[in-house]
C-alpha cells in the first residue's frame, strides 16, 4: 500500500500574546508509511522547523531525493510536521500588514503592496515567546497521542526548532521517545526566565530576501559540489509556497515573512536538569562542520546570541548522548548533497537509537556516510 498523506488542523487555544484565547488551528502535514507494514508497531515522529524556513520547505521539498519526511515514511514511519504560529500554513497574527514588518526591513516592500508606506509598526511587539511555542508544540503532541494511539512521539528538530523541543522534553519525558537535533541553536549561558512584562515590546516579523538566503548560505560553502546547482531557487520557491501573503510582496521572487520571537529557557542548565535528556530521552545531535550560526566564532559578548553545539552535547548528563560532525555541510545541510546522509542517520537512530552500535560519543561522517570517532 502507498504512503498516505494528509493535511490537518489542530485546534488549540491560542497563548501567543497578539491573539490570546483564542482558537486557532495548527498546521501538520502527515506522512503515514505505516500500511508498508515495515514496523512491528506505529511509530509517530514529529518534525519541527526552525526560526526562518516553513516546515514543508525544510522537511517536505518534492525535488529529487531531499522529501526527508517522505523517507522516513518509506521506512515505515508515521511522520507529521506542524508550522508554529507565525510561520508556514499556521495561522499568523498581525503579520499580514506590511507596516508591522521590523522598520528596518520595510524598504524592501517595494514596488508592491501597493498603498503601503513605511512607518513605525501597528503593533508594537514581539509576536511569540517561548511559552506559547511549547504550548503549540503540546497541543500536536496530545493531538498526536490521542488520534494515532501512540504513548511517545519521536523528535526532530531542526535549528531554532532545539528551543522548543528541548525544554519540553526535559519537562515531558513520559510524552517524547527521542531527540534528534539537526544543527541546533543552543546558547549555554543563556538567560533561564521569562523577560519581566510580556508581550515584549519589539514588533511581529522580519522581513526575509531571496537574495539574502543565498548570500548567508554562500558564506558556508566550503566544499565544490556541496550545495546541488539551482538549489537556493527550488529552496526559495518552496519557502514562497508556504507564504501566500509574503510572495505578493516586496520583489517580484516575494519576501519571507519571519516571525519574531523571544525565548528563554534553553542553556545548559535546562539541558541537564534531572538527567532526563541522555536518560529516558536518548539524544543525537547532527551539524555540519561550516555551520556558523550555530557555533558562534569568535565568541560573541552577548550570551545570549553565543551559540554552540559541542556545548549541548557537553551539557547533556545522561549517558545515551551522540554527536555527529558532517564533512562539507553547513546550516542549510537539509539543502544539500549530505542531505542523504541526514537522512539516514535519522532513520537508523529511529530504529536503533544508536550510531555505528554506540549509544554514547562524538564522531565525525565524511561525504560517504563513513562514520569515524572524532580526534
Amino acid at each position: 500500500m502507498p504512503i498516505v498523506t494528509k493535511d490537518h488542523e489542530v485546534p488549540h487555544k491560542s497563548t501567543v500574546p497578539a491573539n490570546k484565547d483564542e482558537p486557532v488551528k495548527l498546521f501538520v502535514r502527515e506522512r503515514d508509511g505505516t500500511s508498508l507494514g515495515l514496523l512491528p508497531a506505529r511509530k509517530a515522529v514529529l518534525m519541527l522547523h526552525g526560526r526562518s524556513v516553513p516546515v514543508l520547505a525544510g522537511f517536505d521539498l518534492q525535488h529529487t531525493s531531499y522529501g526527508w519526511a517522505e523517507h522516513l515514511a518509506k521506512a515505515g514511519y508515521d511522520v507529521f510536521m506542524m508550522d508554529l504560529q507565525g510561520s508556514g500554513r499556521s495561522p499568523r497574527p498581525k503579520m499580514d500588514e506590511p507596516r508591522n514588518a521590523s522598520p528596518a526591513n520595510q524598504n524592501l516592500l517595494k514596488p508592491r503592496p501597493p498603498g503601503f508606506t513605511p512607518g513605525p509598526v501597528d503593533y508594537a511587539f514581539q509576536l511569540n515567546n517561548s511559552n506559547s511555542d511549547r504550548d503549540e508544540l503540546n497541543a500536536v503532541v496530545e493531538w498526536i497521542r490521542k488520534e494515532r494511539h501512540v504513548d511517545k512521539v519521536a523528535f526532530i528538530g531542526w535549528s531554532a526548532a532545539a528551543i522548543t523541543m528541548g525544554p519540553y522534553a526535559v519537562n515531558n519525558p513520559t510524552k517524547v521517545e527521542s531527540l534528534f537535533l539537526l544543527a541546533p541553536v543552543f546558547p549555554p549561558e543563556g538567560t533561564s526566565t521569562p523577560p519581566t512584562v510580556l508581550p515584549r515590546p519589539g514588533f511581529p516579523m522580519f522581513l526575509g530576501t531571496r537574495w539574502g538566503l543565498e548570500s548567508g548560505w554562500n558564506t558556508e560553502l566550503a566544499c565544490a559540489d556541496q550545495r546541488e546547482p539551482g538549489m537556493v531557487e527550488r529552496a526559495w520557491a518552496a519557502m514562497m509556497e508556504n507564504d501566500a501573503k509574503g510572495r505578493t510582496w516586496g520583489p517580484p521572487e516575494g519576501l519571507n515573512r519571519i516571525r519574531n520571537f523571544v525565548r528563554w529557557g534553553w542553556n545548559k542548565t535546562t539541558a541537564a536538569q534531572g538527567g532526563v535528556l541522555g536518560g529516558s530521552v536518548p539524544v543525537l545531535i547532527v551539524y555540519g562542520d561550516h555551520d556558523t550560526q550555530v557555533n558562534t566564532s569568535p565568541p560573541s559578548t552577548d550570551p545570549e546570541l553565543n551559540f554552540s553545539v559541542p556545548a549541548l552535547y557537553d551539557a547533556v548528563t545522561g549517558s545515551h548522548k551522540l554527536m555527529v560532525k558532517l564533512a562539507c555541510a553547513g546550516h542549510s545541510v537539509v539543502w544539500e548533497m549530505q542531505h542523504k546522509n541526514v537522512h539516514n542517520l535519522s532513520k537508523h537512530w529511529l530504529g536503533h537509537l544508536k550510531v555505528d552500535g554506540k549509544t554514547q560519543g562524538v564522531f565525525d561522517m565524511d561525504t560517504d556516510g563513513n562514520l569515524s570517532p572524532a580526534p
